[in-house]
């Protein structure tokens, strides 16, 4: 089996060990055992902050080396591709998100809905909708910014949780995010490992869509067993809808995340100004507005990419992979390896293509030296970093969705049904092999 070049150095894990203790540490503290009275416990250390502490920590690190070739490290990970991707649907999201809520349309949608799908439906409803939305659109990102508005005002008017409606967007949007062919999570994973998306799906498919289908199960009897919520009627303009239903038919004929974005941004510009709800300087205020909402998202992934890349050059990841070479005696335990090593690159990076991407070339060198199929090899990469990605408060998925929904991201998590039954599926598969 090819060896790293790198030398194996636990101690550049630290940061992310830093960070972790900080973030969620400080977290815990303040909302459970120490709370600080009109404040979250998980607002009082900022995620930016905490973040920024974890780098000078990774700067601190390695003293071989000079700061400007850290400076160097730390750009070529803020520069990649899917770092860049991300930070462009960052603003495009927030610009959307922005000028639907003010147009009114995020609204008109939820009534809309609200009128037609029966009280007891709306939870499985959306979590249907999100999961076919995110296999069109290939991005969870995406996905949370076009419904997280409806899920919020379908709670409000319909006198539900508001943490449970996010919560079953996120789980669908992850769904899709895992299966999409045009996914850069599934691009990834197949281009590193060597296989056709069609055979990657055909493996992932046969875990997701059972943990998807058992979900549902879940939704369905919570709705049987709940009180009627009383929806409607509700009051709604069909032309400040409308936008709304256009996006998500251009997501499903499978349009780029982008063009669907900027379509929906010019739709609502027209239909508010049409309807009253918007003139040309509430159009612009409202779209600043939005994108300012996800400047500290933003901030947070060019300081993961930073932290990844000096990480990585320490031999941070090197000394997983000899971790995971002492543990793994079976094709069993390379599997197992692989998921720990897909889960916790995601943990460090908060992105799960960026997740895939550092935990290829180790979860190729295993699955070669174990024979396992470079299919579930692939499926592992996808499904696991998109198991953690929906899980880990501090991930775009949940920023997103928290800030739209105006709660923290920590208060999502008993919500997040779908990614946990996701996670025992997957264990599942694994010990199914010999």
């Amino acid at each position: 089996m090819q060896q790293s070049s790198t030398r194996s150095n636990p101690a550049a894990l630290l940061p992310i060990l830093l960070f972790l203790i900080l973030y969620l540490g400080n977290g815990i503290y303040f909302e459970y055992i120490h709370p600080v009275e009109g404040q979250m416990g998980f607002y009082v250390v900022s995620v930016v902050l905490a973040f920024s502490i974890a780098l000078i920590a990774a700067f601190l690190q390695n003293r071989s080396r000079s700061f400007d070739e850290k400076i160097r490290t730390c750009a070529r990970g803020i520069g990649d591709e899917n770092i860049v991707i991300m930070l462009f649907i960052f603003l495009m999201a927030g610009a959307f998100s922005g000028i639907a809520s003010s147009a009114g349309g995020a609204s008109s949608t939820a009534n809309l809905m609200l009128n037609i799908i029966p009280g007891k439906g709306v939870v499985p409803g959306l979590f249907l909708t999100a999961c076919l939305i995110s296999m069109a659109m290939g991005t969870s990102v995406g996905t949370i910014s076009v419904l997280c508005p409806i899920a919020c005002a379908v709670a409000e008017a319909g006198g539900l949780s508001r943490n449970l409606l996010v919560g079953v967007i996120i789980g669908g949007a992850m769904f899709g995010d895992n299966l999409s062919f045009i996914s850069d999570t599934t691009i990834a994973a197949t281009k590193t490992q060597g296989v056709e998306m069609k055979d990657k799906f055909r493996v992932n498919f046969r875990i997701a869509m059972p943990a998807a289908l058992v979900t549902l199960a879940i939704l369905i009897v919570y709705a049987a067993v709940s009180p009627a919520s009383d929806i409607g009627p509700f009051d709604y303009q069909l032309l400040l809808a409308l936008p709304y239903f256009i996006v998500l038919v251009l997501s499903l004929l499978g349009l780029n995340v982008f063009p669907v974005l900027l379509i929906g941004i010019l739709l609502f510009l027209v239909s508010g100004m049409y309807a009253g709800t918007l003139t040309y300087a509430s159009a612009l205020s409202s779209m600043g507005n939005g994108i300012s909402g996800m400047f500290e998202t933003m901030i947070v992934t060019i300081l993961v990419a930073s932290i990844a890349s000096l990480m990585r050059e320490n031999g941070g990841f090197e000394a997983i992979l000899s971790l995971i070479r002492r543990k793994a005696g079976s094709r069993r335990g390379g599997m197992s390896g692989i998921a720990f090593l897909t889960a916790f690159m995601d943990v460090a990076t908060a992105n799960n293509t960026v997740a895939i991407v550092i935990a290829a070339p180790i979860a190729k060198s295993i699955s070669e030296e174990y024979g396992i199929d470079p299919r579930k090899t692939a499926s592992l990469l996808d499904t696991c970093s998109c198991i953690a990605q929906g899980i880990i408060p501090y991930g775009a998925q949940l920023l997103i969705a928290a800030g739209i929904a105006g709660v923290t991201s920590v208060s999502l998590i008993p919500f997040l049904i779908y990614p946990f039954v996701l996670a025992v599926f997957v264990v599942l598969s694994i010990l199914r092999e010999n």
